[in-house]
């Protein structure tokens, strides 16, 4: 199983961005993919997923700006960012997770994907 996650950059606050997390070896749509972030001296935290019958979750810091979705026909699972803000800036990685959920920790996932970097400019 691989996860592959890209589209990162450099941005201004208030810009868009939109990250795809792209699995082979694993079909999307019979997972949990979550995303992380991690930001430099700061551990990795939840920013949010989505189960395997489509419902998404957020962590509180993106609400109502970030959002999750998939498409099945390119095994690719989508988390667009808008309305970014300077503190969005960190390495964002993609996993999946085979069992029930997904969790707001790191635990519990079985594949993970190498990060893609987003930096937000002021």
């Amino acid at each position: 199983v691989q996860l592959q996650a890209s589209g990162g950059g450099l941005v201004q606050a208030g810009a868009s961005l939109r990250l795809s997390c792209t699995a082979s070896g694993l079909t999307v749509s019979g997972a949990n993919i979550g995303w992380f972030h991690q930001a430099p001296g700061k551990e990795r935290e939840f920013v949010g997923g989505i189960t395997r019958d489509a419902n998404t979750v957020y962590a509180d810091s993106v609400k109502g700006r970030f959002t999750i979705f998939r498409d099945n026909a390119k095994n690719t699972v989508y988390l667009q960012m808008n309305n970014l803000e300077p503190e969005d800036t960190a390495i964002y990685s993609c996993a999946a997770r085979v069992g029930f959920g997904v969790p707001r920790t790191t635990i519990g996932y079985s594949y993970w994907g190498q990060g893609t970097q987003v930096t937000v400019s002021s």
